[in-house]
């Protein structure tokens, strides 16, 4: 659900992967990994920075309904 929705956000900015890296202050690496879904589960710090350079909020990113 993450992956989708960062992908799906930033793709809606017109954004590439290198301009959300440079935007979130996270390696390009970090954004790759997070958008295939790949790796560790990313931490509250990278989850609230991508919420925030996307303006969406925490969450709408991680699909949690209220």
């Amino acid at each position: 659900m993450l992956a989708k929705k960062v992908k799906e956000c930033r793709k809606q900015k017109g954004w590439t992967q290198q301009k959300l890296a440079e935007k979130t202050d996270l390696s390009f690496n970090t954004i790759t990994k997070i958008e295939q879904g790949i790796g560790d589960s990313p931490t509250l710090k990278t989850l609230i920075k991508l919420a925030d350079a996307l303006g969406v909020g925490l969450d709408y990113l991680t699909g949690r309904k209220t």
